[in-house]
């Protein structure tokens, strides 16, 4: 082997110097933000909830008397300030982007603050869209939070990559549907995970069943829930079946989704919390 030169974009030798960590692609967070936990939420598909996963949580941990903010990575197709009824723009100091503050004093930080026309769509390429993620990232001034929840967009594209690159994620939540294709759509975000070495913390199952608001029966509208069958396989816990429920689409309408009643996510939050 010759002498290193230093010079690495002419050289083939893999040596330590050339191998990068997952901390090298890590963006840093600025002087006025500390985040203790990161929890990307994320689906194989689109239409399943993830965003409504996302509030909820937010809120429930928010109600539990911790410090939450969400990041809206869904540039696309961004729903978090108007599930909370924020219309109001972003504003900024001298040197960061301020989050807007929803009920509970819950942070977001999200497209449709930024824009003129909440209605405007954006076309964007995917590397604008994912350097706009990392300035969520670096450039807010979201103070101190016990958790961050990112709402990524579905699939496993170039936002999921620049999440998980990008941003010191402690866990993902999959949410899917009980259909058919769950197994599939599951799989994808999973093993996406697994090779960003991103732990799993569990599933969530949306749209899981209907109770009749007259008879009190459970109905399977999307068919026999799967999702117990799936995580035994990859081994992780399911955390939560959530009910079809039309009062929880009103109050989404709203902007009232804090006001939402969701027992059924209880229980992980009780872990998040460490209870």
């Amino acid at each position: 082997m010759s002498e290193c030169s230093h010079d690495c974009s002419s050289c083939k030798e893999n040596c330590a110097s050339r191998k990068m960590s997952k901390e090298d692609f890590l963006k840093p967070m600025n002087k006025y933000s500390n985040i203790k936990k990161v929890i990307g939420v994320v689906s194989g598909k689109g239409g399943v909830g993830k965003s409504l996963v996302s509030c909820m949580l937010a809120s429930k941990c928010a109600k539990a008397g911790l410090k939450v903010g969400i990041l809206d990575a869904d540039v696309t197709g961004p729903s978090v300030p108007k599930s909370f009824g924020i219309s109001s723009r972003a504003m900024q100091d001298e040197e960061c982007l301020l989050p807007a503050v929803a009920d509970g004093g819950i942070k977001m930080m999200s497209i449709n603050l930024l824009l003129e026309d909440a209605n405007a769509p954006v076309v964007w390429r995917g590397p604008v869209i994912s350097g706009v993620i990392e300035q969520f990232w670096s450039d807010v001034r979201w103070g101190e939070l016990d958790y961050l929840f990112v709402d990524m967009p579905p699939g496993t594209g170039d936002v999921a990559l620049t999440v998980f690159q990008s941003l010191p994620v402690d866990g993902i939540v999959i949410v899917s549907t009980p259909q058919d294709l769950v197994k599939m759509i599951v799989n994808k975000a999973y093993n996406m995970a697994k090779m960003m070495d991103v732990p799993v913390l569990g599933l969530v199952e949306n749209m899981s069943y209907y109770v009749c608001e007259d008879c009190g029966k459970k109905v399977d509208i999307f068919g026999k829930s799967k999702i117990d069958e799936t995580a035994s396989e990859l081994g992780v816990p399911v955390l939560a079946k959530l009910a079809i429920n039309p009062n929880m689409n009103k109050l989404v309408d709203q902007g009232r989704i804090y006001d939402a009643d969701c027992s059924e996510l209880d229980d992980f939050v009780s872990v998040l919390k460490g209870e």
